[in-house]
């Protein structure tokens, strides 16, 4: 129930922008308003699923009558041709559904598949690749469930479940100690404090302060691998800084404990899907 409480308004609002105020003109003047079909969504190329709730949930609020089946669900690895859903009942629903199910389906089956690789590129290391705020505005909900199914975790939802203190917060407050005295003083208990380091001077000094997590912004791997030695147990490592498939093996191996990677939400492309009328 809580799910679906909050994609509702997600697939609604997406439902209502394609549909407009005259709804779907072309299959209303095409096709019988009792005609029926059989229906399949498959893939079109290997990836993981993810948003499929989101997708079928498209199909029932523009047709409540509809018949679906989940043949593989979200989190399954699939291969080009298989089938993910059947869906049968009133044509005009199918037709007019489509486009928006599609959509949500496929652009996050695309954001697990990306992040479904680089958790597989850094297999047998202690790093987990999480993802960042870097996601579509209103989808941020289902992209970052998308990173959960393709095997990666999540990093905080917004600006107030956890701060975050990068370069300009630094620099407005005229350095690292007295942004972290500020950050210490202004969060409460739950809260934990991160902080953004591009030098291992700037690491001794929050590390003498003391902080739950630093941010490693671009340094080069034997940088990175340094600043885990001089943290040991006392944070969380994160990395972070154009991490690709090609280079996150190296930038796992220094042993850091998270990855973030911003392209897996803003840049990964779809998964392709398709719906096919039965014959």
């Amino acid at each position: 129930m809580t799910a679906r409480l909050i994609i509702e308004p997600i697939v609604r609002a997406a439902l209502l922008e394609d549909l407009g105020r005259a709804g779907d003109i072309t299959t209303e003047a095409i096709v019988p308003p009792e005609a029926e079909v059989e229906a399949v969504i498959a893939a079109r190329q290997p990836g993981v699923v993810a948003g499929l709730d989101a997708a079928l949930l498209a199909f029932e609020l523009v047709e409540p009558s509809l018949r679906v089946e989940r043949v593989r669900g979200d989190g399954a690895r699939v291969a080009r041709g298989d089938t993910v859903a059947r869906i049968e009942g009133r044509a005009r629903g199918v037709l007019a559904a489509e486009r928006i199910a599609l959509n949500l389906l496929s652009r996050m089956s695309g954001i697990a598949t990306a992040t479904r690789a680089l958790a597989d590129a850094v297999s047998g290391t202690n790093a987990k690749i999480v993802c960042t705020r870097k996601t579509t505005p209103g989808l941020r909900t289902l992209e970052k469930e998308a990173v959960r199914l393709g095997g990666g975790t999540n990093h905080r939802f917004g600006l107030d479940d956890a701060m975050l203190i990068k370069d300009n917060h630094i620099a407005l407050a005229g350095g690292v100690r007295p942004a972290l005295e500020r950050a210490k003083r202004h969060a409460g208990h739950l809260v934990k404090i991160e902080l953004e380091v591009d030098t291992l001077d700037q690491l001794a000094e929050a590390l003498e302060v003391g902080v739950d997590a630093v941010l490693l912004d671009n340094m080069s791997a034997e940088t990175m691998r340094r600043a885990v030695l001089m943290v040991g147990e006392r944070a969380i490592t994160e990395a972070s800084g154009r991490i690709t498939l090609e280079t996150a093996p190296a930038i796992a191996a220094t042993g850091v404990d998270l990855i973030s990677c911003g392209w897996i939400t803003h840049s990964a492309p779809i998964l392709d899907l398709g719906l096919d009328i039965a014959d």
